[in-house]
């Protein structure tokens, strides 16, 4: 991997941890399905122009945004809405984990002794943080990004069987197709949108604008560019540097303080997400 993929990784985990971070500033006073409603559109409608139109692709765009976008985003960011952006960065890194197994079952890269231990000792990791009081007492959040993560993993590897388009043009195509998606969300799940949208605070907007075009436009086009240049086992590694800065996000601009066990088993966590990214084993027909 050379240093321009190294960068685009480094990005990534940048761009996606302080997202989190912006989210949870936000949805203290906005429906969190709402806010992701508002973050795709604005996507969709600035890249949308400056890419081709994918014929041939809509089915698998329309369901991968399912995926990837409507299901997940309204999973996670609706447990964030109950859990401290710090907690919830650290619960994510289980992403890394069902990555690693989509990537074994349905892409057939291979899955060594390492890895399987690193899986176990992530799971680990998370049951230690949920069983902070705070945390146990939120369980539901903590499943809704548990299945959020889940949800994750599964889009990731049908972006990785989608052939034939850039990142630039799948991140366009996926926005466009979880807009619409995600206000059905909005409209079935929350309630009072209207007033919501008329007494939102200059903070919200400011986090559509960072969650549009820099968490989304930029983050998931450097994405989707690493993820098919390179096997899944090795672009996923980067996502390790996420939890340092969403927890560093967390701390310096939310005022968050983690308990001691959330602290170990974040370590905890880190370290199983580690052993899995840093073993190379790969799958010769995707090197």
């Amino acid at each position: 991997m050379g240093p321009r993929d190294i960068g685009l990784g480094v990005g990534v985990a940048l761009v996606w941890g302080m997202g989190l971070v912006f989210a949870k500033a936000a949805i203290e006073t906005f429906p969190p399905i709402l806010l992701m409603f508002f973050r795709f559109g604005l996507t969709a409608f600035v890249l949308v122009w400056f890419v081709p139109v994918p014929r041939g692709h809509f089915a698998r765009l329309f369901w991968i945004a399912v995926v990837s976008a409507a299901i997940q985003y309204s999973l996670v960011f609706t447990g964030l809405k109950a859990l401290d952006a710090s907690v919830a960065v650290l619960i994510l890194q289980l992403e890394v984990p069902f990555l690693t197994l989509i990537g074994a079952l349905v892409l057939g890269e291979r899955t060594s002794l390492r890895k399987w231990i690193g899986i176990a000792v992530a799971f680990a990791g998370v049951t230690l943080i949920a069983g902070v009081p705070e945390v146990a007492a939120a369980w539901g959040a903590v499943l809704m990004v548990i299945c959020g993560s889940i949800s994750w993993a599964f889009g990731q590897a049908m972006v990785r069987h989608l052939q034939g388009l850039d990142g630039l043009t799948t991140t366009a195509w996926v926005a466009v197709m979880a807009t619409p998606q995600l206000l059905l969300m909005s409209l079935l799940i929350e309630t009072g949108q209207a007033d919501a949208i008329r007494q939102a605070d200059p903070v919200v907007w400011v986090t559509v604008l960072y969650l549009g075009l820099v968490m989304t436009a930029l983050g998931y086009g450097m994405w989707y560019t690493l993820l098919r240049r390179n096997p899944v086992s090795h672009a996923a590694p980067f996502l390790l540097l996420l939890p340092v800065f969403g927890v560093l996000g967390g701390v310096l601009f939310l005022g968050e303080r983690l308990a001691g066990m959330a602290l170990v088993g974040g370590a905890i966590v880190i370290v199983g997400v580690g052993f899995i990214l840093t073993d190379r084993t790969a799958n010769p027909s995707q090197d």
